[in-house]
Protein backbone atom coordinates (compact mmCIF):
# COMPACT_ATOMS: atom_id res chain seq x y z
CA UNK A 1 0.00 0.00 0.00
CA UNK A 2 1.56 3.52 -0.84
CA UNK A 3 0.62 6.30 1.59
CA UNK A 4 -0.80 9.04 -0.67
CA UNK A 5 -0.97 12.60 0.00
CA UNK A 6 -4.22 13.61 2.06
CA UNK A 7 -7.32 15.76 0.59
CA UNK A 8 -6.99 19.19 1.74
CA UNK A 9 -3.76 18.92 2.79
CA UNK A 10 -2.22 21.37 -0.83
CA UNK A 11 -0.59 25.00 -0.22
CA UNK A 12 -3.24 27.37 -0.76
CA UNK A 13 -2.33 30.78 -2.85
CA UNK A 14 -2.30 32.29 0.71
CA UNK A 15 0.36 29.97 1.94
CA UNK A 16 2.48 29.90 -1.55
CA UNK A 17 2.54 33.76 -1.34
CA UNK A 18 4.31 33.48 2.68
CA UNK A 19 6.36 31.23 0.78
CA UNK A 20 7.32 33.23 -1.70
CA UNK A 21 8.23 36.14 0.97
CA UNK A 22 9.71 34.03 3.10
CA UNK A 23 7.60 33.92 5.96
CA UNK A 24 7.93 30.38 7.59
CA UNK A 25 4.61 28.44 8.69
CA UNK A 26 3.11 28.43 12.13
CA UNK A 27 0.17 27.02 13.58
CA UNK A 28 -1.28 30.62 13.62
CA UNK A 29 -0.61 30.86 9.79
CA UNK A 30 -2.39 27.16 9.35
CA UNK A 31 -5.64 28.37 11.19
CA UNK A 32 -5.83 31.41 9.02
CA UNK A 33 -5.61 29.95 5.75
CA UNK A 34 -7.63 26.77 6.84
CA UNK A 35 -10.48 29.73 8.02
CA UNK A 36 -10.80 31.31 4.51
CA UNK A 37 -12.08 28.30 2.88
CA UNK A 38 -15.01 28.36 6.14
CA UNK A 39 -17.45 29.15 3.46
CA UNK A 40 -17.04 26.70 1.18
CA UNK A 41 -15.90 23.91 3.46
CA UNK A 42 -18.05 24.23 6.23
CA UNK A 43 -16.92 23.90 9.85
CA UNK A 44 -16.30 19.93 9.90
CA UNK A 45 -14.01 20.44 6.75
CA UNK A 46 -12.29 23.26 8.00
CA UNK A 47 -11.41 21.96 11.14
CA UNK A 48 -10.46 18.34 9.07
CA UNK A 49 -8.50 20.52 6.49
CA UNK A 50 -6.58 22.53 9.36
CA UNK A 51 -5.21 18.97 10.29
CA UNK A 52 -4.52 17.60 7.60
CA UNK A 53 -2.27 20.81 6.93
CA UNK A 54 -0.83 21.50 9.80
CA UNK A 55 0.18 17.48 9.58
CA UNK A 56 1.82 18.55 6.08
CA UNK A 57 3.98 22.25 6.88
CA UNK A 58 4.17 21.47 10.60
CA UNK A 59 4.62 17.55 11.72
CA UNK A 60 5.94 14.38 10.05
CA UNK A 61 2.89 14.16 7.36
CA UNK A 62 2.42 10.50 6.62
CA UNK A 63 4.10 9.42 9.92
CA UNK A 64 2.04 11.28 12.14
CA UNK A 65 -0.50 8.28 12.88
CA UNK A 66 2.73 6.46 14.48
CA UNK A 67 4.55 8.91 15.64
CA UNK A 68 1.37 9.76 17.92
CA UNK A 69 0.28 6.21 18.80
CA UNK A 70 1.14 5.19 22.20
CA UNK A 71 4.16 2.94 22.93
CA UNK A 72 6.27 3.46 19.70
CA UNK A 73 9.46 4.65 20.48
CA UNK A 74 11.06 4.66 16.84
CA UNK A 75 9.74 5.42 13.42
CA UNK A 76 11.91 4.71 10.17
CA UNK A 77 11.36 5.05 6.23
CA UNK A 78 14.02 2.99 4.29
CA UNK A 79 14.99 3.37 0.65
CA UNK A 80 12.00 1.39 -0.75
CA UNK A 81 9.15 3.68 0.97
CA UNK A 82 8.73 0.99 3.34
CA UNK A 83 7.44 2.55 6.76
CA UNK A 84 8.84 0.29 9.99
CA UNK A 85 7.62 1.24 13.65
CA UNK A 86 9.25 0.30 17.40
CA UNK A 87 6.66 -1.00 19.60
CA UNK A 88 8.68 -2.13 22.02
CA UNK A 89 9.21 -5.80 20.59
CA UNK A 90 11.34 -4.79 17.54
CA UNK A 91 10.63 -3.05 13.91
CA UNK A 92 7.52 -4.03 12.43
CA UNK A 93 6.48 -3.25 8.85
CA UNK A 94 3.23 -1.17 9.11
CA UNK A 95 1.97 -2.24 5.82
CA UNK A 96 2.50 0.97 3.47
CA UNK A 97 5.11 2.92 2.28
CA UNK A 98 6.50 6.07 0.86
CA UNK A 99 6.90 7.46 -3.06
CA UNK A 100 10.97 8.50 -3.09
CA UNK A 101 10.10 11.81 -4.04
CA UNK A 102 7.77 12.13 -1.31
CA UNK A 103 10.30 10.57 1.25
CA UNK A 104 12.97 12.70 0.21
CA UNK A 105 10.39 15.93 0.64
CA UNK A 106 9.66 14.88 3.81
CA UNK A 107 13.10 14.39 4.87
CA UNK A 108 14.20 17.65 3.67
CA UNK A 109 11.47 19.23 5.02
CA UNK A 110 11.82 17.63 8.47
CA UNK A 111 15.79 19.07 8.74
CA UNK A 112 14.64 22.55 7.84
CA UNK A 113 12.39 22.44 10.93
CA UNK A 114 15.09 20.72 13.03
CA UNK A 115 17.22 23.50 12.14
CA UNK A 116 19.68 21.55 9.85
CA UNK A 117 20.26 21.45 6.02
CA UNK A 118 19.93 18.69 4.36
CA UNK A 119 21.08 18.22 0.18
CA UNK A 120 23.89 16.85 -2.07
CA UNK A 121 26.08 19.10 0.04
CA UNK A 122 25.16 17.89 3.68
CA UNK A 123 23.52 14.39 2.72
CA UNK A 124 22.56 13.55 6.69
CA UNK A 125 21.46 15.46 9.47
CA UNK A 126 20.69 14.13 12.79
CA UNK A 127 18.67 16.84 14.45
CA UNK A 128 15.52 17.72 17.02
CA UNK A 129 12.29 18.31 15.77
CA UNK A 130 10.09 20.55 18.18
CA UNK A 131 7.58 18.62 19.58
CA UNK A 132 11.22 16.82 20.98
CA UNK A 133 11.49 13.92 18.78
CA UNK A 134 14.93 12.75 17.31
CA UNK A 135 15.45 13.27 13.23
CA UNK A 136 17.84 11.28 11.76
CA UNK A 137 18.00 11.34 7.60
CA UNK A 138 20.01 10.21 4.80
CA UNK A 139 20.46 10.72 0.95
CA UNK A 140 21.76 8.89 -1.36
CA UNK A 141 23.97 7.70 -2.95
CA UNK A 142 25.26 7.34 0.76
CA UNK A 143 22.59 4.63 0.72
CA UNK A 144 20.65 2.65 -1.56
CA UNK A 145 16.98 3.62 -3.02
CA UNK A 146 15.25 6.47 -1.80
CA UNK A 147 16.01 8.45 1.40
CA UNK A 148 16.21 6.39 4.63
CA UNK A 149 14.53 8.62 7.74
CA UNK A 150 15.05 7.76 11.04
CA UNK A 151 12.87 9.25 14.05
CA UNK A 152 13.14 8.30 17.88
CA UNK A 153 10.22 9.13 19.63
CA UNK A 154 10.96 9.89 23.57
CA UNK A 155 8.69 9.02 26.06
CA UNK A 156 5.89 11.69 26.55
CA UNK A 157 5.84 11.60 30.41
CA UNK A 158 8.49 10.96 32.52
CA UNK A 159 8.81 7.24 33.37
CA UNK A 160 9.11 5.97 37.00
CA UNK A 161 11.23 3.29 38.24
CA UNK A 162 8.15 1.43 39.51
CA UNK A 163 6.03 2.03 36.07
CA UNK A 164 9.39 0.20 34.65
CA UNK A 165 8.94 -2.68 36.95
CA UNK A 166 5.35 -2.48 36.24
CA UNK A 167 6.28 -3.34 32.84
CA UNK A 168 8.60 -6.11 33.88
CA UNK A 169 11.82 -4.31 32.63
CA UNK A 170 13.15 -5.55 35.96
CA UNK A 171 12.36 -8.11 38.73
CA UNK A 172 10.51 -6.55 42.00
CA UNK A 173 13.08 -7.59 43.91
CA UNK A 174 15.22 -5.43 41.86
CA UNK A 175 13.95 -2.15 42.38
CA UNK A 176 14.84 -1.95 46.11
CA UNK A 177 18.52 -2.33 44.95
CA UNK A 178 18.52 0.36 42.42
CA UNK A 179 16.81 3.13 44.17
CA UNK A 180 19.37 1.98 47.17
CA UNK A 181 22.24 2.59 44.21
CA UNK A 182 21.10 6.15 43.85
CA UNK A 183 20.46 7.35 46.89
CA UNK A 184 23.81 6.05 48.44
CA UNK A 185 25.10 8.21 45.79
CA UNK A 186 26.89 5.58 43.66
CA UNK A 187 28.33 6.12 40.03
CA UNK A 188 26.75 4.46 37.53
CA UNK A 189 27.26 3.85 34.08
CA UNK A 190 23.76 2.29 32.51
CA UNK A 191 25.09 -0.12 29.03
CA UNK A 192 23.64 -1.62 26.40
CA UNK A 193 22.69 -1.56 22.83
CA UNK A 194 21.07 0.67 20.22
CA UNK A 195 17.51 0.55 21.09
CA UNK A 196 17.34 -1.34 24.21
CA UNK A 197 16.29 1.19 26.70
CA UNK A 198 19.26 2.99 28.05
CA UNK A 199 17.89 6.39 28.26
CA UNK A 200 14.69 5.02 29.75
CA UNK A 201 16.11 3.59 32.61
CA UNK A 202 18.43 6.54 33.44
CA UNK A 203 15.86 8.91 33.29
CA UNK A 204 13.77 6.64 35.82
CA UNK A 205 17.08 6.70 38.10
CA UNK A 206 17.34 10.89 38.00
CA UNK A 207 13.80 10.44 38.92
CA UNK A 208 14.64 9.07 42.28
CA UNK A 209 17.07 11.37 43.04
CA UNK A 210 16.52 13.74 45.67
CA UNK A 211 14.82 16.59 45.08
CA UNK A 212 17.07 19.14 47.00
CA UNK A 213 19.78 18.34 45.00
CA UNK A 214 21.04 20.15 41.31
CA UNK A 215 21.36 18.07 38.46
CA UNK A 216 23.12 19.22 35.69
CA UNK A 217 22.43 17.01 32.19
CA UNK A 218 24.56 17.43 29.24
CA UNK A 219 23.00 15.47 26.40
CA UNK A 220 24.05 15.38 22.21
CA UNK A 221 20.57 15.92 21.58
CA UNK A 222 18.09 15.78 24.20
CA UNK A 223 16.30 12.75 24.98
CA UNK A 224 15.88 12.07 28.59
CA UNK A 225 12.47 12.88 30.04
CA UNK A 226 13.13 13.21 33.56
CA UNK A 227 10.86 13.22 36.60
CA UNK A 228 12.96 16.18 38.80
CA UNK A 229 12.43 19.39 40.14
CA UNK A 230 15.90 20.73 39.94
CA UNK A 231 17.53 19.74 36.59
CA UNK A 232 19.78 22.37 34.31
CA UNK A 233 19.76 21.14 30.72
CA UNK A 234 22.42 21.77 28.23
CA UNK A 235 22.84 20.61 24.96
CA UNK A 236 25.54 20.48 22.01
CA UNK A 237 24.97 22.34 18.73
CA UNK A 238 26.51 21.41 15.41
CA UNK A 239 28.32 23.57 12.75
CA UNK A 240 25.93 25.68 10.79
CA UNK A 241 26.33 25.40 6.94
CA UNK A 242 29.44 27.75 7.31
CA UNK A 243 31.04 25.13 9.43
CA UNK A 244 31.25 27.20 12.71
CA UNK A 245 29.15 27.62 16.01
CA UNK A 246 29.84 23.91 16.84
CA UNK A 247 29.15 23.13 20.66
CA UNK A 248 30.84 19.76 21.26
CA UNK A 249 29.87 17.59 24.53
CA UNK A 250 33.22 18.15 25.75
CA UNK A 251 33.25 21.84 26.03
CA UNK A 252 29.21 21.20 27.97
CA UNK A 253 30.68 19.11 30.21
CA UNK A 254 33.25 21.43 30.99
CA UNK A 255 30.93 23.97 31.44
CA UNK A 256 28.54 22.01 33.72
CA UNK A 257 31.37 21.55 36.43
CA UNK A 258 31.32 25.50 36.82
CA UNK A 259 27.45 25.34 37.56
CA UNK A 260 27.38 24.03 41.14
CA UNK A 261 26.21 20.76 40.24
CA UNK A 262 25.11 17.77 42.91
CA UNK A 263 25.00 15.40 40.29
CA UNK A 264 26.60 15.42 36.63
CA UNK A 265 24.71 13.30 34.60
CA UNK A 266 25.76 12.68 30.53
CA UNK A 267 22.75 11.35 28.80
CA UNK A 268 25.37 9.22 26.21
CA UNK A 269 29.00 9.06 26.89
CA UNK A 270 30.71 8.21 22.97
CA UNK A 271 33.34 10.59 22.34
CA UNK A 272 36.12 12.79 24.33
CA UNK A 273 33.77 14.24 26.88
CA UNK A 274 34.73 10.70 28.13
CA UNK A 275 37.80 12.30 29.49
CA UNK A 276 36.03 15.55 31.42
CA UNK A 277 33.02 12.96 32.69
CA UNK A 278 35.96 10.65 34.64
CA UNK A 279 37.93 14.04 35.63
CA UNK A 280 34.27 15.19 37.37
CA UNK A 281 33.78 12.03 39.01
CA UNK A 282 37.14 11.86 40.52
CA UNK A 283 36.50 15.32 42.11
CA UNK A 284 33.96 15.10 44.88
CA UNK A 285 30.84 15.12 42.30
CA UNK A 286 29.41 11.96 43.69
CA UNK A 287 26.70 9.94 42.29
CA UNK A 288 27.17 10.86 38.59
CA UNK A 289 25.64 8.54 35.54
CA UNK A 290 25.43 8.34 31.97
CA UNK A 291 24.90 5.63 29.48
CA UNK A 292 27.64 4.16 27.01
CA UNK A 293 26.94 1.58 24.15
CA UNK A 294 28.11 -2.20 25.22
CA UNK A 295 27.33 -5.81 24.30
CA UNK A 296 27.98 -6.85 27.92
CA UNK A 297 28.80 -5.53 31.45
CA UNK A 298 32.14 -7.04 30.75
CA UNK A 299 33.10 -4.87 27.66
CA UNK A 300 32.56 -1.27 29.30
CA UNK A 301 36.39 -1.05 30.62
CA UNK A 302 37.12 -1.64 26.97
CA UNK A 303 34.46 0.63 25.59
CA UNK A 304 35.87 3.64 27.73
CA UNK A 305 39.65 2.24 26.29
CA UNK A 306 38.40 3.21 23.14
CA UNK A 307 36.78 6.26 23.96
CA UNK A 308 39.42 7.67 26.08
CA UNK A 309 41.72 7.23 22.96
CA UNK A 310 39.71 9.68 21.24
CA UNK A 311 40.29 11.95 24.40
CA UNK A 312 43.99 11.10 23.86
CA UNK A 313 44.25 9.25 27.11
CA UNK A 314 46.19 6.33 27.36
CA UNK A 315 44.06 2.87 28.28
CA UNK A 316 45.79 2.63 31.54
CA UNK A 317 45.09 6.38 32.42
CA UNK A 318 41.51 5.36 32.01
CA UNK A 319 41.48 2.25 33.58
CA UNK A 320 42.89 4.44 36.58
CA UNK A 321 40.65 7.02 36.41
CA UNK A 322 37.38 4.57 35.47
CA UNK A 323 38.13 1.94 38.53
CA UNK A 324 38.30 5.35 41.01
CA UNK A 325 34.96 6.72 39.42
CA UNK A 326 32.56 3.85 38.33
CA UNK A 327 31.03 1.82 41.15
CA UNK A 328 28.02 -0.25 39.35
CA UNK A 329 27.18 -0.55 35.78
CA UNK A 330 23.59 -1.58 34.84
CA UNK A 331 23.49 -3.23 31.17
CA UNK A 332 20.00 -3.43 29.48
CA UNK A 333 19.15 -5.67 26.90
CA UNK A 334 16.24 -6.50 24.17
CA UNK A 335 14.98 -9.00 22.24
CA UNK A 336 11.67 -10.37 21.34
CA UNK A 337 10.12 -10.60 24.67
CA UNK A 338 11.13 -6.54 24.97
CA UNK A 339 13.29 -4.70 26.94
CA UNK A 340 14.72 -5.45 30.28
CA UNK A 341 17.74 -5.04 32.27
CA UNK A 342 19.90 -8.23 32.66
CA UNK A 343 22.22 -7.30 34.96
CA UNK A 344 23.79 -5.19 37.83
CA UNK A 345 27.57 -5.76 38.06
CA UNK A 346 29.76 -4.06 41.04
CA UNK A 347 33.26 -2.37 39.88
CA UNK A 348 35.75 -3.03 41.84
CA UNK A 349 39.63 -2.47 41.87
CA UNK A 350 41.79 -5.16 41.35
CA UNK A 351 45.48 -4.85 41.30
CA UNK A 352 44.92 -0.51 40.78
CA UNK A 353 42.69 -1.89 37.61
CA UNK A 354 38.70 -2.13 36.93
CA UNK A 355 37.16 -5.49 37.29
CA UNK A 356 33.60 -5.38 36.46
CA UNK A 357 31.93 -8.82 38.61
CA UNK A 358 28.10 -9.45 37.94
CA UNK A 359 25.95 -8.88 41.58
CA UNK A 360 22.44 -9.61 40.11
CA UNK A 361 21.54 -11.37 36.87
CA UNK A 362 18.06 -12.06 34.87
CA UNK A 363 16.44 -13.50 31.87
CA UNK A 364 13.55 -12.08 31.48
CA UNK A 365 9.85 -12.65 32.71
CA UNK A 366 9.31 -15.91 33.98
CA UNK A 367 12.36 -16.44 34.79
CA UNK A 368 14.00 -16.00 38.48
CA UNK A 369 16.38 -13.61 39.00
CA UNK A 370 19.83 -14.58 40.14
CA UNK A 371 22.66 -13.90 42.86
CA UNK A 372 26.05 -13.20 41.59
CA UNK A 373 29.72 -13.32 43.30
CA UNK A 374 29.77 -9.13 43.81
CA UNK A 375 26.15 -9.38 45.21
CA UNK A 376 27.50 -9.80 49.33
CA UNK A 377 29.83 -7.23 48.74
CA UNK A 378 27.30 -4.53 46.33
CA UNK A 379 24.57 -5.66 49.40
CA UNK A 380 26.78 -4.36 52.25
CA UNK A 381 27.86 -1.24 50.69
CA UNK A 382 24.38 -0.39 49.97
CA UNK A 383 23.26 -1.67 53.90
CA UNK A 384 21.08 -4.45 52.06
CA UNK A 385 20.29 -8.07 53.18
CA UNK A 386 23.16 -10.07 51.21
CA UNK A 387 20.92 -13.34 52.00
CA UNK A 388 24.22 -15.01 50.81
CA UNK A 389 26.36 -14.74 53.69
CA UNK A 390 30.06 -13.75 53.54
CA UNK A 391 31.65 -11.91 49.98
CA UNK A 392 33.14 -14.55 47.99
CA UNK A 393 35.48 -12.30 45.72
CA UNK A 394 39.11 -12.95 46.51
CA UNK A 395 41.60 -10.67 45.89
CA UNK A 396 39.08 -7.73 45.08
CA UNK A 397 38.80 -4.66 47.33
CA UNK A 398 35.27 -2.61 46.65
Amino acid sequence: MTVHPRTGGSLTPAMWQRVRDGVGPDRAAVTQVATQERGALGAQRVAESRSALASRVLGAGPLDPWLAEPGVTDVAVNGDGRIWVDRGRGMEWVGERLEPEDARGLAVRLAGIAGRRLDEASPWVDGQLPSGVRLHAMLPPLVDGGPHITIRVPPGEPVSLSELRIRDMLPPEWEPVLRAVVSRRLALVVSGGTGAGKTTLLAALLGCIDPVERLLVVEDVRELTVDHPHLVRLEARPANVEGVGEVTLTMLVRQALRMRPDRIVVGEVRGAEVRELLAALNTGHEGGCGTVHANAPADVVARFEALGALAGLTPEAVRAQLAAAIDVVVHVTRDRGGRRVASVAALFRRDGDPCIVPALEWDGPGQAPRFGPAWPALAARLELDPELGEPTLKGVTS
